[in-house]
């Protein structure tokens, strides 16, 4: 039997009511998808996705965006998708990097960033190392990395719902056998574990499950995506993740809004909170019935919040 080819990384360009484009920035080339047509003179929301995502989780927030008066822009991080994978380049300094450089490269002085679990990491870093490029920050499922840290060492709930995964992804090849194996069914059960019980009822859950599963498969995207999570467990013994977590220390005087889905067990309540500690303007909100993915979960109240948050006087 001859065996089925990987996915070609342009297989994530799915025809729909936006325009697929490409970006040069900070030495890469990003895969960028927003509404059509373009609105480059308006201001700029950057959508960053989560582990084992790519830019179709925000399907559900361009349009709307877009309609609030906005520039949405939902990217493919590094890694992932249709964007370049390099085989390194993946700390929190040059993923803060990459996203400055984007807001540049898109014609923009400053934006709003928004950004999902590991894409929120980025949206912290950008935020504390770049603030003059920030206007806005929103946070789903994703605390402040001093935070988190915090809470891993200290709350055992914490410790036993992020640790354990987590250090399973270090080990080198395995991890990435684990990710692609049986048609990236890692992928499926990563949304089932994590997701609240009304959405995996639905078909928004099982298209979102069979996206992602073979977006997964692309060739480099398994690597690339455990990179981000082996750095941020790695850097902790090193001086590099020293140096990250100590300019990371600071308050940023941003907007910050911090969503978490109610159901969400893998990202605690106690640990966004105490993510306010690194915030000088902080609001958490909780989203009723939803869990980790809670923007496509839950994505009239997260729009909602999203649309009060930017544009609300500051």
């Amino acid at each position: 039997m001859t065996p089925t080819p990987p996915p070609d990384p342009t297989e994530v360009r799915f025809d729909g009511p936006w325009q697929h484009f490409d970006v040069r920035a900070n030495g890469l080339r990003f895969h960028a998808v927003e509404s059509s047509p373009s609105n480059a003179d308006r201001p700029l929301v950057l959508l960053l996705h989560g582990f084992g995502e790519f830019w179709w989780t925000w399907r559900h927030q361009l349009q709307v965006l877009t309609d609030a008066g906005f520039r949405a822009v939902a990217v493919d991080l590094r890694g992932y998708g249709d964007s370049d994978k390099p085989p390194r380049g993946y700390d929190g300094w040059t993923l803060a990097g990459d996203s400055h450089a984007l807001i540049r490269s898109l014609g923009h002085s400053s934006a709003s960033l928004v950004g999902h679990a590991d894409g929120g990491l980025v949206c912290w870093a950008t935020a504390t190392l770049h603030p003059v490029a920030v206007d806005r920050v929103v946070v789903l499922s994703s605390p402040h990395p001093r935070a988190l840290r915090q809470s891993v060492l200290s709350n055992s709930e914490e410790r036993s719902a992020f640790l354990a995964p987590f250090i399973h992804n270090q080990l080198p090849r395995l991890g990435e056998r684990r990710l692609t194996r049986a048609n990236g069914d890692f992928v499926a059960k990563y949304f089932r574990e994590r997701s609240g019980p009304a959405w995996r009822e639905t078909d928004d859950f099982a298209e979102a499950v069979e996206r992602n599963r073979h977006a997964v498969q692309i060739p480099g995207v398994a690597h690339c995506s455990l990179e981000y999570r082996r750095w941020a467990f790695r850097s902790q013994f090193r001086p590099d993740g020293w140096r990250f977590m100590e300019v990371m220390n600071k308050r940023l005087d941003h907007p910050l809004l911090a969503l978490r889905g109610r159901e969400d067990h893998y990202i605690l309540d106690s640990v966004m909170s105490a993510s306010g500690n690194w915030s000088r303007d902080f609001d958490l909100q909780t989203i009723a019935g939803a869990g980790h993915f809670l923007h496509q979960e839950a994505p009239e109240a997260v729009n909602a919040a999203l649309l009060a948050h930017l544009t609300a006087a500051h």
